[in-house]
């Protein structure tokens, strides 16, 4: 079955840090759902997590992003050298 959502919202995780991007009406289609939950709310508030603004979060997202490119163009290269075949993600 599809799912209709009201009030949604995107949590990005970043290290300790989070961030909440209001997002509103989300559909999902049914062959998409693995795993459906509500939040509690007091659990929630017992985390270590901090929470900063979607500016941040967004930031820190793109370095950890381009940190782990970095890391396996640095592994590719080091394959490459040693004569090991890469394999590729993108077969176009």
């Amino acid at each position: 079955a599809n799912l209709v959502l009201h009030q949604t919202v995107e949590r990005i995780h970043v290290g300790k840090k989070y961030g909440d991007i209001p997002r509103g009406i989300f559909v999902v289609r049914g062959e998409n759902v693995v795993l459906l939950g509500e939040i509690d709310l007091e659990k929630e508030s017992d985390t270590p997590l901090q929470q900063v603004s979607i500016e941040e979060i967004l930031e820190e997202q793109r370095v950890e992003q381009q940190a782990k490119q970095e890391s396996e163009k640095l592994k590719v290269q080091a394959l490459k050298e040693r004569g090991l075949s890469v394999p590729r993600a993108d077969t176009q």
